[in-house]
């Protein structure tokens, strides 16, 4: 499943935050990449360690808190720090599966990676090229949305990004473990999860099939979410 989530940042989050990243160094993107992704990958990112790029990420976990639909389609238990890279002047990512298991260098923190997310932080009409190409079995989902959005999209997927031929692609890219670890039961809650939410708004939340759906729902998070 793939989920576009609107207005993670505002467009005056947006603009602060490109100003606190594009003044900071960029290195290699190949600091955090797997043995199989790292002859595909050219682009620069934040280096992971830097004080910028640590509290550019604190703004992303901040505003993903506070953005519902997020939290409804991925039904977060550890999201691994976001981190921030750059694509320009043919700058690509060839196809390649992200990791199934994402450590924290330093640390005792690992997630298993479930969903990948991508946080755009530049218009579409910026640059030319750049898109977020998903492979699945309906074939080739591109990607290029406005600053601000978000699209989350199985970490097991195939994926690349196109060259970016002018202008500059700049984006926040992480991993997640969700409580449910199974795709096909996660989007169906997320279904129910939207369902009751248009029928409270409708009906109110005290209406009675508004009830049993939201029972329902928190039933099957009690079956199928780990905590």
């Amino acid at each position: 499943m793939m989920v576009r989530i609107e207005n993670v940042l505002s467009a005056e989050q947006v603009a602060n935050l490109r100003t606190m990243i594009d003044a900071a160094e960029w290195v290699d993107g190949n600091e955090t990449s797997g043995h199989q992704s790292r002859g595909a990958k050219r682009n620069r990112q934040l280096s992971k360690s830097s004080e910028v790029a640590q509290k550019a990420g604190r703004i992303v976990l901040d505003a993903l808190g506070k953005a519902p639909e997020f939290v409804a389609a991925a039904l977060p238990l550890k999201v691994f720090p976001p981190l921030f890279n750059r694509y320009e002047g043919g700058e690509t990512f060839g196809n390649h599966v992200d990791n199934s298991i994402r450590r924290l260098d330093g640390t005792d923190f690992r997630i298993r990676s479930d969903l990948s997310a991508t946080l755009f932080l530049c218009d579409p009409e910026s640059y030319e090229g750049g898109e977020l190409v998903v492979e699945d079995l309906f074939g080739e989902q591109r990607v290029k949305l406005p600053a601000g959005d978000m699209v989350l999209y199985p970490a097991s997927s195939v994926h690349r990004v196109t060259p970016v031929t002018s202008g500059a692609r700049v984006a926040s890219f992480f991993w997640l473990q969700s409580m449910v670890r199974d795709p096909v039961q996660r989007e169906q809650l997320y279904r129910l999860d939207r369902t009751v939410r248009v029928l409270s708004a409708d009906r109110g939340p005290q209406d009675e099939a508004v009830l049993e759906l939201t029972n329902l729902y928190h039933n099957l998070m009690r079956s199928w979410a780990d905590s």
